[in-house]
């Protein structure tokens, strides 16, 4: 990097951080690059010696991040960038089970959930062609993006995940939820239920209710309620979820083959046991 831009470059990012402008755009960085003498035409070219140099990625056109190098520089917590990428979006499925201590594992994706229709990279660039989930990758770390109706986005709250960085992330009700909404993201509804066993005492259950009441499919509604009168939840949180109109059976776990005891009471067929005899017919 050729020592002008090399100086007003280091300059510029002191001055974005002082404004804790960690993440920035093109237009984040204009006041504070014209504050140290640096032109709206040469701001690009900084900012391309910067990222070339390593001192900053490239997000997306226009989106930047600082990574951390410089000495008493701040790495960009890769949750902020998630909810950067994509606005409006929260930080969801594993990444926030791994957030709210339900689960050992550590998610080698970020995922997030958004009511916008996501058009990563890869979607451009694949001319029909799809293999696998279309995603962004920064730096070696990969964002998957799971869209929802307006209506679904919902359970999210704002929280500090470090002394810079302040991201939305579904609360520890929604985060349950979700794994009765989409078991297929958690490898089945065993995780679901493990989890849900394991951590009810840290749950509020007229939330975790409310929630699946709100969401409004019944074969979730079900599911939960299912599995809350296993672990002995009172009935004024059973039947709300109970009420929910149904029409036929919900599969306990969408991911296994249709067999198993009927559960008349909750519509359910439990096909996590085996398989299913002739007089177990609804």
């Amino acid at each position: 990097m050729p020592a002008y831009s090399n100086t007003k470059g280091l300059q510029l990012l002191q001055e974005l951080a002082n404004q804790g402008l960690f993440i920035f755009t093109v237009a984040d960085a204009e006041a504070p690059a014209s504050k140290i003498g640096i032109s709206e035409n040469y701001l690009s070219q900084i900012l391309s010696h910067l990222e070339r140099a390593g001192w900053i990625v490239r997000l997306r056109r226009g989106l930047y991040a600082g990574t951390g190098s410089l000495p008493g520089g701040v790495r960009v917590h890769p949750f902020a960038i998630a909810t950067r990428l994509v606005k409006p979006s929260a930080i969801s499925h594993w990444s926030a089970m791994s957030h709210h201590g339900f689960t050992d594992q550590i998610p080698h994706v970020v995922t997030a959930l958004t009511p916008q229709k996501v058009v990563t990279r890869t979607m451009r660039e694949s001319k029909g062609e799809i293999v696998g989930k279309h995603a962004w990758e920064v730096a070696g770390v990969r964002y998957e993006y799971v869209s929802v109706v307006q209506d679904h986005f919902f359970g999210i709250a704002d929280v500090w995940i470090d002394e810079h960085f302040r991201v939305s992330i579904t609360d520890k009700e929604r985060t349950i939820l979700e794994t009765f909404i989409s078991p297929r993201y958690f490898g089945g509804i065993g995780e679901a239920l493990q989890t849900l066993e394991e951590h009810v005492q840290e749950l509020e259950l007229g939330k975790l209710v409310g929630y699946a009441v709100r969401y409004g499919k019944a074969s979730v509604a079900k599911r939960l309620g299912w599995a809350l009168e296993r672990l002995d939840a009172r009935s004024e949180f059973l039947e709300p979820l109970q009420e929910m109109p149904v029409k036929g059976w919900r599969l306990l776990d969408p991911t296994r083959p249709r067999r198993g005891p009927y559960d008349k009471r909750w519509m359910i067929q439990n096909n996590l046991v085996g398989r299913r005899e002739p007089d177990e017919a609804p």
